[in-house]
Order: structure tokens, then C-alpha cells, then sequence
């Protein structure tokens, strides 16, 4: 009897792990900042361009580039009059690629911090963006994602430098 308990436990736990591993390599390869600095100095779209042009969406509330199945991507969290939706920006093209209604819970709660942030900000996300990156000369903007700090908006935005990856504070108000 307790042999067959441990071995439908094993069974279970090894099924288990079979199903989860793509979605840990998945995180995997999204948390290594070597291949996105590599992957990203190729791309020809900035991240302000990417700014820019999921404006046809709705109002850019956070921006970044990342690896998503292997492939490097340009996402763009928008609020319009229907939610928020999350445009794919082609980072070789500076095209959008798709948009999606955000219905992660998780995604959605990002998007209502940064919704909140973005609400009390006085400049844009792009004028952020631009003037980090103009501080940084020789960096280019990665992310762009808004908070609020002391109930006034920020934008975080990481700039990749020859020496690394650097977050710069820019004031939204």
C-alpha cells in the first residue's frame, strides 16, 4: 500500500516537472541580461520608437525589450477606453506586430500601478525615455516603467552602457 502511494507520488512529481520545464527555461532565458544586452544592441527599433508607434493603441504606460521564446521582443503596455492591452512591437521593423487585451492577473496589476503613475505624471513616458537616454550619451533605453515614489511618478529606466545596464530615475511631474 505505501509503496503505490510513493510511486504515484513519484510519477506525479516527475510529470510535473516535465510540464514545468519550459516554463522555468522560459524565465530562464528572460532573466539573462547577457543575451538580451547581445540581442538587443542588434535591433534597429529604439525603445522610444516603440513608444512612438504603439500610441495608435492607446497611452504607453510602460515599455521594454525582453526575450520571449527565444526571440527578442518590444512590449508596450497601453490603456485605452477598453483596458489595457499589451502591443508587440517589432523590434527590426518598428511595426506593430499584434495587440492583446491584458487579462493576466498579474500583467493587470502591473498595469494599474503603472496606470496610477502614469495618471499623475505632467510629460510622457517618451519624454522620460528620451531625456535618459539623452543624459546617457552612447546608452540606449531598454525599459521604461513608472511607479510611484512618496505618492509622485517616476519612471525607472534602464539604460544598457558599454559598462552594463543602468536604472535612471527621470521625474514624471
Amino acid at each position: 500500500m505505501i509503496f503505490r502511494i510513493l510511486r504515484s507520488a513519484w510519477l506525479t512529481t516527475v510529470f510535473l516537472g516535465v510540464l514545468c520545464l519550459p516554463l522555468m527555461q522560459a524565465r530562464a532565458e528572460d532573466a539573462d541580461p547577457a543575451k538580451l544586452t547581445a540581442a538587443v544592441k542588434d535591433a534597429r527599433t529604439t525603445l522610444e520608437q516603440g513608444l512612438r508607434v504603439s500610441e495608435q493603441k492607446g497611452r504607453p504606460i510602460s515599455a521594454k525589450f525582453e526575450i520571449a521564446d527565444g526571440q527578442l521582443q518590444l512590449s508596450v503596455y497601453t490603456m485605452g477606453r477598453d483596458g489595457f492591452e499589451e502591443v508587440l512591437v517589432d523590434p527590426a521593423a518598428g511595426t506593430v506586430k499584434s495587440a492583446e487585451k491584458i487579462t493576466d492577473e498579474d500583467d493587470l496589476a502591473h498595469a494599474s500601478a503603472q496606470k496610477a503613475a502614469m495618471e499623475k505624471a505632467k510629460i510622457t513616458l517618451l519624454s522620460a525615455t528620451e531625456r535618459a537616454a539623452k543624459e546617457n550619451a552612447g546608452g540606449r533605453a531598454i525599459s521604461a516603467i513608472p511607479e510611484l515614489k512618496d505618492d509622485h511618478p517616476i519612471a525607472q529606466i534602464a539604460v544598457l552602457r558599454a559598462g552594463g545596464i543602468t536604472t535612471v530615475p527621470e521625474k514624471l511631474d
